[in-house]
């Protein structure tokens, strides 16, 4: 299903043309992949789909492997002109992200860790927990309203393709939702009530995170088990990555 194209106005590259404006206006449903390694976990992934992929001839021969859809393959002045910015690692790729398993199915077991987030709208910060929570095993992501989106180009980057192994879900109502699914909430903030040293995590864990600034509101921390990281030198947080990098370490091994 490879192709070589050349002429900038076929209708084949149409969604390829100027990344970075379609970053904002959307791309009905698609999301975009960058880079070899991303796209290697985006063609293995369990939760979405490789629609097409873009390439030049020099990195098509980096892939180890091909997914089941069409791969065009153009020079790489012609990449860079229809993406509106140089495309230094010369591969990108449209996706679809479609989970096979609900929510509800995924918290099945006995034990389970979910990371839930609440207000994360910068897409370094949304990639970096999407990375954490996959390498550190957790069970899915629970995602509420106010939150950017998980398959924002940037965010899949940051994550190095983690949000693509990483089962996430939006929800209207954080509260509800942990109830109604039995799980025990921890929510972090630099006031909790327990050091994370003192806690030892019910079977059915969530761990909540806000974003840095406003933190999570009142009505969350209230239902909450409230947990602090304890620091030094006149330090009372971190940067929300790095602070769910410790949390999911301590919850999940």
């Amino acid at each position: 299903m490879i192709t070589e194209i050349s002429d900038p106005h076929d209708e084949r590259l149409a969604l390829y043309r100027d990344v970075k404006d379609r970053d904002l206006t959307g791309r009905g449903g698609l999301f975009m992949a960058e880079g070899k390694v991303v796209l290697e976990r985006l063609f293995s992934s369990p939760l979405a789909q490789t629609v097409s992929v873009l390439t030049t001839p020099e990195r098509l021969k980096g892939l180890a492997h091909l997914p089941e859809a069409p791969v065009y393959v153009v020079a790489q002045e012609l990449m860079d002109d229809l993406a509106g910015f140089p495309i230094h690692r010369g591969y990108l790729a449209l996706g679809r992200y479609a989970p096979p398993k609900s929510l509800s199915e995924i918290l099945a077991g006995e034990r389970v860790r979910v990371l839930v987030l609440s207000g994360i709208a910068n897409t370094d910060n949304m990639g970096g927990l999407m990375r954490n929570a996959a390498a550190f095993g957790v069970d899915a992501v629970i995602l509420d309203a106010t939150c950017c989106d998980a398959l924002y180009r940037k965010a899949i980057r940051v994550s190095v393709g983690g949000v693509l192994q990483m089962p996430h879900y939006r929800v209207d109502n954080l509260v509800e939702t942990l109830r109604a699914r039995d799980l025990t909430p921890y929510a972090l903030s630099p006031a909790g009530r327990l050091t994370l040293d003192e806690v030892r995590p019910a079977a059915r864990s969530a761990m909540l995170f806000g974003a840095e600034g406003p933190g999570l509101s009142a009505e969350v921390m209230a239902a909450c088990t409230t947990v602090r990281i304890e620091m030094s030198g006149g330090f009372d947080s971190l940067n929300v990555a790095t602070t769910s990098g410790i949390v999911l370490y301590q919850f999940c091994r």
